[in-house]
């Protein structure tokens, strides 16, 4: 049974390495880590800045897709957190790790948890471009 070493939605920022050493374990032969960072532009357009709003329920989601993810895959350890808040551009925003025996099985499994995550937290992304026009975008 996998271990999920953290589940966490926070307005602190993400520390890649740190979650990463996370998942590190004698069982594991491969480590994968997934940092989805905040680039400085969108679709042609320059980004000035960047904030994520979540739904009360953003915990237990996350929870809930760690514990799925880790019951379909043979997975020692899982980590992942998601940013709120103001982020600055090159600020990773989602941080997922995982360890599993295997690299195929690693890169899989953190795949998937990064795909599961973006589809089911209830996170919004507000964008204000460098020439004043903004936009709401519901994904993580």
């Amino acid at each position: 049974m996998a271990d999920i070493r953290l589940v966490e939605v926070t307005d602190r920022p993400l520390d890649t390495g740190a979650i990463e050493r996370l998942v590190g374990d004698d069982r594991a032969g491969a480590v994968v880590c997934f940092s989805g960072n905040v680039r400085d532009h969108d679709h042609g357009r320059v980004v000035a800045s960047l904030t994520y709003e979540a739904h009360p329920t953003a915990d237990a989601v996350l929870k809930d897709v760690a514990q799925e993810i880790a019951s379909r895959f043979d997975v020692v350890a899982l980590a992942v957190a998601h940013r709120l808040g103001p982020i600055a551009i090159g600020d990773a925003a989602l941080v997922a790790a995982v360890s599993t025996g295997h690299r195929g099985d690693a890169f899989a499994a953190c795949a998937a948890l990064v795909d599961l995550t973006k589809e089911r937290l209830p996170v919004w992304k507000h964008q204000v471009f460098a020439d004043g026009t903004d936009e709401w975008v519901n994904c993580a």
